[in-house]
């Protein structure tokens, strides 16, 4: 289990995690997700005592990590997988780390195998693809068989086979009784793998509560039809004081109704359908909306393209600035 309490971390004027409170508990996957700089990688640094809290308190089992005398028993953890001499094997890489927590040459050879490196594992790191180093960063996390793991961005560089692999280890993982937490942008691979999450913002936690609850809370349902007699149907539905917008595939979302309403009142005015049903909210949605207030970097809309041979002065109105 990990622990965090009003857990704080300044670096000079900024305040990148800011009285954080939550709890991972066993037996299940737990998302951590947030924005770029909301605090994420912070805070896991913290949990394994690479940064010092400003204040507050984090606890793994109860105990601070830097207490543990051989901590891969306790915690597997893979931050970055670039952090690995070049010049190392693969299989060296993981020997020493074995040594120097008690555990034994066999197990070095296990996880290899476990994470499909037995072809390049005698061949110096400094060679490997991001998909491959990301998978050597897992085995070094399960090196000491330990009880909590900790990801950071653990599909970064993976194939679509990797993504499908490390996603299922997750989930046994947790099914064995291990603490698994992990921190992902990929929104869709955080909803068909965590079943709880951390969400955290400007370094405050914005939610801490189970994938369905929290999209929900956060997103709403709707109906999407589409017609040929969409310039009908719109007033019709807009008349009964329901939401409706155009996408622009020619549909519309419609919002606080039923599909069978939107059927009915499409039938009572002889107007075709296409399409008609409910569209359920993803993750997504329910993350962007909960956290657009506290998006700490926004790109610009990208420049409009001009065809090759236009001259200067065709430009569209306003240069195709961005505004």
């Amino acid at each position: 289990m990990i622990r965090a309490r009003g857990l704080t971390k300044q670096y000079g004027p900024k305040t990148a995690v800011d009285h954080a409170d939550f709890t991972v508990v066993p037996g299940r996957v737990t998302g951590f997700l947030g924005p770029n700089g909301a605090g994420k990688s912070t805070t896991m640094r913290m949990i394994l005592g690479l940064d010092r809290p400003t204040a507050g308190d984090v606890t793994v089992n109860g105990r601070h990590y830097r207490e543990f005398a051989a901590p891969l028993h306790e915690v597997g953890a893979l931050l970055d997988a670039k952090a690995v001499h070049g010049g190392r094997s693969a299989y060296n890489h993981l020997l020493c780390l074995a040594q120097s927590n008690g555990i034994p040459r066999r197990r070095v050879d296990e996880v290899i195998a476990l994470v499909g490196l037995q072809t390049v594992a005698k061949k110096p790191s400094r060679g490997f693809s991001l998909g491959m180093g990301q998978r050597l960063g897992i085995a070094g996390a399960l090196l000491g068989d330990p009880g909590i793991l900790m990801f950071d961005e653990p599909v970064n560089g993976l194939d679509p086979e990797g993504i499908l692999w490390i996603r299922t280890l997750m989930r046994r993982l947790a099914s064995e009784g291990r603490t698994v937490f992990v921190s992902s942008h990929l929104m869709s691979e955080m909803a068909v793998t965590a079943d709880h999450l951390v969400v955290i913002g400007r370094g405050r936690i914005l939610a801490d509560t189970g994938m369905r609850d929290f999209i929900d809370a956060n997103a709403t349902s709707h109906v999407r039809v589409r017609s040929p007699q969409l310039g009908e149907l719109e007033p019709l539905l807009a008349a009964r004081g329901w939401r409706v917008e155009s996408d622009p595939d020619l549909s519309l979302r419609v919002y606080g109704a039923g599909s069978a309403q939107v059927g009915d009142i499409a039938a009572d005015h002889a107007i075709r359908l296409h399409e008609l049903g409910i569209v359920q909210p993803s993750l997504e949605e329910a993350f962007m909306q909960l956290t657009e207030d506290t998006v700490e970097y926004h790109a610009g809309l990208p420049e409009p393209e001009t065809p090759p041979g236009t001259p200067p002065d065709a430009a569209p109105p306003g240069g195709g600035g961005r505004g």
